[in-house]
């Protein structure tokens, strides 16, 4: 652990989990926090509530495929959705720099308006403050989530067992690319877009698998590479890949190439994984493939006895091992 914070820390990978587990789990993660999940299962007077919050401070603003606004949406709806909950109300936190356009501002809060209705949530409270210039990159904005737990799903990594499949709703990586290529000015006549959009219509869907459904999560920070070292980290078991079955855009996949970042630890904004029971693959392939934003899914991998190993079957042949990223590849995505 280093004694200043570094952009690494914020980057879901290895800094990211030490300052986490040795400075806010120490302190906090009795109860509702301990395992952190994207959202605190709470007890209610009819049942119980999920409770997420996020912070985002994307830069660029405006990206190709969405803004700073509906990802912000999204990145809450979706916190909630992957916890096993009918997302409901958000609240909106507005943090602007002085001598933001009006105009800029507009655009960004009817994509926040547009993204919840089509998400079919509320935004019941807020907060705005304004700091000076050079203090702030335009806006940063926090959103908090409460959302209605489904009663059928039990996510426990504890869960998790040797012959589970891992299933992912769509091609990986689009959303963290895309920033960077529109940071740095690189995509020309490309057609990349970032992936940011809501998963609670592929939680929806997959219901009558609930049972069978030991995890989910949306590869955000960190990517693919690490949500499954998180499971076989928490778990006596390892994962198995294979790389001809993980689904990424030709775009995501060119960009990543020339640029030389592994496309595992590069963030989805409108992506969820899952591990369930190899009986109910067929059936939840089956109902995400129904949805538009389920086209692209697929069964990538399966659980083994390598415990704590997640390992990658190549496409010639070999294997190799996907670690947890260790610095930060792609600051300021989310």
């Amino acid at each position: 652990m280093t004694n200043k914070i570094e952009i690494a820390h914020g980057g879901g990978g290895l800094l990211t989990r030490q300052l986490i587990e040795d400075e806010i789990v120490s302190r906090f993660g009795d109860g509702p926090l301990e395992g952190l999940p994207d959202g605190a299962n709470l007890p209610s007077v009819n049942g119980r509530i999920v409770f997420s919050t996020d912070s985002f401070v994307v830069s660029p603003n405006f990206f190709p495929g969405g803004n700073i606004g509906d990802l912000a949406v999204h990145g809450t709806v979706n916190d909630l959705a992957v916890s096993g909950a009918k997302p409901l109300w958000l609240s909106l936190a507005l943090i602007l720099e002085e001598g933001l356009e009006i105009e800029k501002l507009r655009t960004i809060l009817d994509s926040v308006k547009a993204a919840a209705d089509d998400c079919g949530v509320k935004i019941v409270t807020g907060d705005t403050k304004v700091v000076a210039k050079g203090q702030c990159d335009g806006v940063y904005i926090n959103t908090a989530g409460i959302g209605e737990a489904y009663p059928y799903y039990q996510l426990e990594t504890s869960l998790v067992e040797e012959g589970d499949v891992v299933i992912v709703s769509g091609n990986l990586g689009d959303h963290g690319m895309a920033i960077m290529g529109a940071r740095e000015g690189l995509l020309g006549d490309s057609t990349l877009k970032s992936d940011s959009a809501p998963v609670h219509r592929l939680v929806k869907a997959i219901k009558p698998f609930a049972g069978d459904i030991k995890f989910m999560r949306d590869p955000t920070r960190g990517g693919l590479a690490a949500v499954l070292n998180e499971i076989a980290e928490s778990t006596e078991y390892g994962i198995e890949l294979k790389e001809t079955d993980i689904p990424f855009s030709p775009e995501a996949k060119g960009l990543a190439e020339i640029l030389g970042f592994d496309l595992l630890h590069v963030a989805s904004e409108g992506r969820m994984l899952l591990v369930c029971r190899e009986d109910s693959m067929a059936g939840i392939i089956k109902a995400w493939k129904e949805l538009p934003e389920g086209k692209n899914c697929a069964v990538i991998g399966r659980v083994n006895r390598e415990r704590g190993r997640v390992v990658l079957e190549t496409a010639i042949g070999g294997r190799r091992i996907i670690d947890v990223p260790r610095g930060e590849l792609l600051p300021r995505i989310c």
